[in-house]
């Protein structure tokens, strides 16, 4: 099994991307029940992402923590693959 690449730092900016491990709320919700497949396509978005994130700088968008609400809407829609 691949492991998360959670930092424990889950704080959503405006797009529900945590600005912890750069997953998409969709995308943290059931990690553990994907198949390696779709965790190894996930982290490929990740470290995209995080090229991404170190050319454009810090970012200082507003943050909030991931509401219960959030997380049952996210865990209801299909994965993004």
């Amino acid at each position: 099994m691949i492991e998360s690449p959670c930092v424990a730092s889950c704080r959503l900016n405006n797009d529900k991307y945590c600005v912890g491990c750069l997953r998409h709320i969709t995308e943290i919700v059931d990690w553990n029940k994907r198949t390696d497949e779709e965790n190894a396509a996930i982290l490929h978005k990740v470290a995209k992402r995080k090229q991404v994130a170190v050319l454009q700088g810090p970012d200082e968008c507003e943050t909030y923590p991931i509401t219960q609400a959030e997380w049952q809407a996210a865990k209801s829609q299909k994965p993004v693959r």
